[in-house]
């Protein structure tokens, strides 16, 4: 399972999760850094959720 944020531009913000997982349910917190550890504006974010042949593709408010 891959899940990653992305911010407007279409750019990467962090890669939350990058493992094989077993088939679940399963909780995933974003702290609201990007993958150096910095703190994230308010704003509209995408995150991808890949899962074998499967993605999925949502959006997400950050409001601080």
């Amino acid at each position: 399972m891959k899940i990653v944020i992305y911010n407007m531009l279409g750019q990467k913000v962090k890669t939350l999760v990058n493992k094989h997982q077993e088939a679940g349910y399963y909780e995933v917190n974003w702290n609201s850094t990007n993958d150096r550890g910095t703190p994230v504006g308010s704003g509209i974010y995408f995150y991808v959720v890949r899962a074998g042949k499967q993605h999925a593709v949502k959006k997400m408010a950050l409001v601080k």
